[in-house]
This record gives structure tokens, C-alpha cells and sequence, in this order.
């Protein structure tokens, strides 16, 4: 059973001051986790998490990282504005981005990030933007085809928009060798939310025995090995979840497996989990606001997909605890539902938890990554704020809710806004 970090009387003491729904975080859950991630990757010296800042936005979080060490993955030009202004600049930042804006490239160089290119054709892209390619430069590699551990299907990299095939790749590292690029970064994406402590050895296994051979046949000098994301988490309670120390010291195996004697046992190990870094440390609270008897058996709550999107755009599974009721038996069928005008607005469907009465807290689990910063407006819904559970069991709001001025802000000047919010 999935256990809430808060509980109700907290619960009832933080919507005194900010009304549901909103997201809330454990401070203490998120700095253990960031420790343990240092830890099990301290074997290799240039080790470096770069948080993906599309999972989760918020400064107050990131910068909370920051003090484990961990850099900024971005993705946009805010993002990389974002990690600026937190003070992640130069090789704290890992710019991974795809079709890619001119102006972006600029910005990430302005801040001395590393840049990873998606696509062959980029280079002449990026040479054109800049006049100039950086003396370090990373190249995301898809192996095309299917990937696989033991006979289990992981995920489909032929089907992905991203990253160069392996001709491409190698052709790349021999050209931008030619334009002065002294060190070189490879990177992979392979598999998304995999519950599984073998992911990352295997996908390391393939990443250092085509470094080794990128290394011998181009005379290339590989500086780092990017892992990116990847490294899922428990959505469901019967899930075990990954242990992050065994996934370290799998990767440290074929390290020395595969790098150490072909000479680079030198080479920097990055990684850019932002689920896994932040997705148990997050829930979003909402209430039950009403209750419909029709064909099915519904709970409107005053939260929606615009607060969580993942249910209603992949189908995915969150947990929820409905907060006093713990150990009362789950022997009432429900859907839970928001109110935007889509029948897919729904948290869970045919979920068996205890009876449910008007006001009670509804706890979703596991919304710290891809649930606030999948938000959208949709119906002139606006987004919720967010609220940080501090280690000595105070709360801060990190985030205020965003208010209708905020929703309209964009028509400011125009001539519509003018004559329907004109003053009085």
C-alpha cells in the first residue's frame, strides 16, 4: 500500500491558508533521494546528475538539487532563462533540445551550456547560428530497432523522433572533429519509465562499446557518456521500485568492463532523471466536491486534468488515498472525475477505495514529475499552486495559483482587452 508523506491534520492546516487543489512536495523525500543518487554514482569522479527541468519547473526544488550537485537538463529557451537565473550556467547546463530555434542555440551558448544535437543536419544549423561550434559538443545517438532486456520489449527507439543513427553519428564526430571540436559527449534516450534496476547497465553497456569504437576509428576524444532519463518509478503499489545504488554499481561493472581497458577509464558518467528524481515526492491534493449516481459512480473533484495531465492523455495509473480512510475497506467503485467539458478528465476509473463524502481530501500520488508542468488552460481553467512540506514540518508556498488577471495578462494592449477590462 502506498503511503501518504502528509497527513490529514497537515492536510487540513495547509488548505486553511491555500485552498485545494494544489501540488505539494516533501522536502525531505526529494533531498534523501538526491543524496542517494550522488552516493551511487560517487565511484565515478565527474559524475553529474542534470536534472530534466521539464518534469518540474519550480526553482525552490531545483535549487534544492543544486545542493547535491545536480546541473539543469533544458529543453527551451525558458528553461534555459530559468537555470540562469537559478545560477546554473556553463557546464551545469546540458542543453537538449530538437528542432531546435536558432535563438535557443544562441542563448544556451550565451551561458556557456554543453549543447546536445539531436540531428545530423544540425551541425551546418548550429555553425550558420553561431559562426563558430563550441570546442565541446554531444550528439544523441538511436540505435533504430527495438530495445530489449532478456525477452521483454522496453520501448521502441525506430519509432522515435529522436537523435542520429549510428552512420550518422559516426560521420558527425568526424566532421565536427574538422571544425575544432575538442571533446565529445554521447547521449541516449532508449526507454521511458522503466521499473527495471537493469535498464541502466544495459543501455550503459551499449553506449561505452560504441564510444570505444567512435573513439579508435574517428580519434575523437569522448569526455562523457550521457545515460539521460529513463529510471522510472512505482506508479502502482504492487511495483518494486528501483534501487538506485544497484543501478550505480551496475553501470560501475561494465565501466570496467568495457571502458577501463580500452584506456578511458576517464570517462564522465551523466544522467538527466527527472521522474525518478522528483516524481514520489510529489502528490496533488484535491477535494471531493460532488457525487453523481448515473450509469457509473462518480467524484467530481476541484482539481482536473489541467492539475494532472497523464491520466486523461496516456491512460496512466496514479495512486490515490482518500486521507482519514486508510484502513477502511476499498469496497466502493469509482470514477474520478474533474470538470472540463472532456469525458477523459478523469484521475481513475473503476478504482475501488472506500466510500467517499463530500469534503473529503483526495491525495494522488506521484505527481512531482509531469504533473504541474504538463498544465495547460484549457476551458479558462487556471493552474494550481504549489507547496513545499519543509523537513522540520512547516509548509511554503512555492508557487501561487494562477488567478484570472494571469489568464488574461496576454491581451494586455490589445484593443479587445481595452474594451472589456477598459477602467471605469
Amino acid at each position: 500500500m502506498k503511503e501518504p508523506f502528509v497527513t490529514k491534520d497537515k492536510l487540513e492546516e495547509i488548505a486553511a491558508s491555500v485552498p485545494t487543489p494544489f501540488h505539494l512536495y516533501d522536502e525531505e523525500g526529494i533531498r534523501e533521494n538526491a543524496k542517494a543518487v550522488r552516493d551511487a554514482f560517487a565511484w565515478n569522479p565527474g559524475f553529474r546528475e542534470y536534472f530534466a527541468v521539464k518534469a518540474n519547473p519550480n526553482p525552490a526544488l531545483i535549487k534544492i538539487l543544486g545542493e547535491y550537485g545536480c546541473g539543469c537538463d533544458c529543453s527551451s529557451l525558458t528553461e534555459l532563462m530559468l537555470s540562469e537565473a537559478m545560477g546554473f550556467t556553463g557546464d551545469k547546463v546540458m542543453f537538449s533540445s530538437n528542432v531546435t530555434p536558432a535563438e535557443e542555440y544562441v542563448y544556451a551558448r550565451k551561458i556557456g551550456g554543453i549543447i546536445n544535437l539531436d540531428d545530423f543536419t544540425h551541425i551546418d544549423f548550429l555553425e550558420k547560428t553561431l559562426g563558430y561550434i563550441p570546442e565541446i559538443i554531444s550528439c544523441r545517438f538511436n540505435p533504430g530497432g527495438l530495445f530489449k532486456i532478456s525477452n521483454d520489449i522496453m520501448d521502441n527507439p525506430g519509432d522515435s523522433k529522436y537523435g542520429m543513427t549510428t552512420e550518422q553519428l559516426f560521420e558527425a564526430f568526424q566532421i565536427l572533429k574538422a571544425k575544432g571540436v575538442k571533446e565529445f559527449g554521447v547521449h541516449a534516450f532508449l526507454a521511458s519509465n522503466t521499473v527495471t534496476n537493469e535498464y541502466y547497465p544495459m543501455l550503459a553497456k551499449v553506449l561505452f562499446e560504441l564510444a570505444v569504437k567512435l573513439q579508435k576509428e574517428t580519434g575523437c576524444h569522448i569526455k562523457f557518456i550521457n545515460l539521460s532519463g529513463g529510471v522510472g518509478i512505482p506508479y502502482r503499489p504492487e511495483d518494486e521500485p528501483n534501487d538506485i545504488r544497484i543501478i550505480g554499481e551496475g553501470v560501475h561493472k561494465v565501466y570496467d568492463e568495457v571502458l577501463v581497458p580500452a584506456g578511458m577509464g576517464d570517462l564522465d558518467i551523466y544522467t538527466e532523471m527527472g521522474r525518478f528524481m522528483m516524481g514520489p515526492y510529489g502528490a496533488l491534493v484535491t477535494k471531493a466536491i460532488h457525487e453523481k449516481h448515473i450509469y457509473k459512480e462518480y467524484i467530481g473533484c476541484d482539481a482536473c486534468a489541467v492539475d494532472l495531465m497523464r491520466p486523461a492523455m496516456y491512460g496512466a495509473y496514479h495512486h490515490v488515498t482518500v486521507m482519514g480512510k486508510e484502513n477502511q475497506p476499498c469496497d466502493h467503485m469509482y470514477d474520478l472525475t474533474g470538470s472540463l467539458c472532456e469525458n477523459n478528465d478523469k484521475f481513475a476509473i473503476d478504482r475501488m477505495l472506500p466510500k467517499i463524502d463530500i469534503g473529503d481530501f483526495l491525495f494522488i500520488h506521484d505527481t512531482g514529475a509531469h504533473g504541474y508542468s504538463m498544465g495547460y488552460n484549457y476551458n479558462g481553467k487556471l493552474k494550481s499552486a504549489e507547496v513545499l512540506l519543509k523537513e522540520d514540518g512547516n509548509f511554503e508556498l512555492i508557487r501561487r495559483a494562477e488567478t484570472p488577471g494571469d489568464y488574461f495578462a496576454t491581451l494586455d494592449g490589445t484593443p479587445e482587452y481595452k474594451k472589456m477590462f477598459r477602467d471605469e
